[in-house]
């Protein structure tokens, strides 16, 4: 039923999708770009659920209260303190090692900018959380030109600047969207 539900969803809303044969693996992190809308946020998890790939996904800690708690739990919402001594890298690596199965969606923050003048280089925690867990990072999309989103490839972290060059690449190549990599000085 969930499966149907997700592809209803991508129905409805005029998309299309498209998931790569065997880049899915029992551990990843799963970048998406680009994050425009909330519509975005309902097509991946309708994705998800087509595919019954069961995520988790870094929420602040302030927005687990009242009725929000179960639903963001439910969702896989890990709730997030930015102002905790334990750094955010060190809990995810944690919860890679302790889960035979873990897939971290992030969309990194400065994605999610409307126009051309809004958009900042990418925030690049999420491959240092790859990098530090041994985990390769996934790449999703959404591009909303095309009305086509799914999953297309992957990478092993190993360099950070090679890498996010290679991220740009593959985006360019295989969807169509230019993403704003940092440049001398990485963002984390």
């Amino acid at each position: 039923m969930k499966k149907q539900l997700g592809e209803l969803t991508f129905k409805l809303a005029g998309w299309k999708y498209h998931v790569e044969p065997n880049v899915l693996e029992n551990k990843q992190v799963i970048i998406g770009f680009e994050h425009t809308s909330m519509m975005d946020a309902i097509l991946s998890l309708a994705l998800f659920q087509i595919y019954d790939i069961k995520i988790h996904t870094l929420i602040k800690k302030e927005l687990f209260k009242g009725p929000m708690k179960p639903i963001l739990e439910k969702i896989g919402g890990i709730a997030v303190d930015r102002n905790s001594n334990k750094d955010i890298v060190s809990q995810m690596v944690e919860l890679f090692e302790s889960n035979d199965q873990f897939n971290l969606v992030i969309a990194p923050e400065a994605t999610r900018a409307k126009n051309e003048e809004e958009r900042r280089p990418i925030r690049t925690g999420f491959w240092h959380i790859a990098k530090a867990a041994g985990v390769p990072i996934v790449f999703m999309y959404a591009n909303s030109t095309t009305k086509q989103g799914g999953i297309f490839g992957k990478i092993y972290p190993s360099d950070l600047d090679h890498d996010l060059a290679e991220i740009k690449r593959l985006y360019k190549e295989n969807t169509g969207l230019d993403i704003v990599i940092p440049v001398a000085k990485s963002i984390t």
